[in-house]
């Protein structure tokens, strides 16, 4: 599972230097800190980036606002910010509330107002009405990524490494490469969530990845998965196995 990317755009050492400091100790990944309008049009394009944390004014010009506008009108480019700003001034915020951020915060910021911000950008982001329960906490599903909140900070992990998802009472335990965790949420939902392409039910308890199948063994009602994880094949799930090219 990997940390949340965050660029900071922000010309004040001091400030940008303590918000980094907030975002690593929360387990961020701080991808770069820009001063500028040009710089931070470099890292966005260049890193990795999930979220953008925006002040406003830049060397005393709003260039925070403009850098939001031009991402915002570039194709699929766009990502969801925070602005931060010393200004009270109502044209600016009505300026910058064109832009469609996720939050508008006073400085000096409080931790926790960061910290929520960062997750409530996220969930809304990355479509809210796929808003999952985790362990009385959230997650959130992307396209290409599960957004999970552990302890203070929202962590993702590709749907791709996804091995298999196992039903246990009222949840899904989610396995993947490298850990577990675990959804509230029916395993029926969950399927309609995932690429169907990619992800079949084999048991009224299971959903494989299919990129992860190493073997079928058909008598023993029985999948072998990537890691040696083993899962139940039923015979109401059987027919999907029909698209694999089986040498005999």
């Amino acid at each position: 599972m990997d940390s949340i990317n965050v660029l900071i755009i922000e010309d004040t050492k001091a400030e940008s230097d303590q918000l980094k400091e907030v975002l690593i100790q929360n387990n961020y990944n701080v991808v770069g800190i820009a001063s500028t309008f040009n710089e931070a049009l470099h890292l966005f394009y260049n890193q990795p980036v999930d979220i953008v944390i925006i002040d406003i004014f830049l060397d005393g010009k709003p260039d925070g606002i403009a850098f939001a506008e031009t991402i915002n009108i570039v194709p699929n480019a766009s990502k969801p910010f925070v602005f931060l700003t010393f200004s009270k001034d109502r044209q600016i915020f009505e300026r910058a509330k064109l832009t469609h951020p996720f939050s508008f915060l006073m400085k000096p910021f409080n931790e926790l107002e960061i910290l929520y911000a960062i997750e409530m950008a996220v969930e809304k982001f990355y479509n809210e009405s796929k808003a999952l329960s985790v362990e009385n906490q959230n997650a959130v599903m992307s396209k290409d990524y599960l957004f999970i909140k552990k302890k203070n900070a929202l962590k993702k992990t590709l749907i791709t490494d996804i091995v298999y998802i196992e039903v246990e009472e009222r949840y899904c335990n989610i396995i993947t490469e490298s850990e577990k965790f675990v959804i509230q949420i029916s395993l029926t939902k969950i399927l309609e969530l995932l690429d169907s392409a990619k992800f079949q039910r084999t048991h009224r308890n299971y959903i494989v990845n299919t990129d992860k199948i190493i073997e079928v063994q058909v008598a023993d009602n029985l999948i072998i998965l990537k890691g040696n994880h083993k899962v139940m094949l039923s015979d109401t799930y059987k027919d999907f196995i029909n698209k694999f090219r089986i040498l005999k």
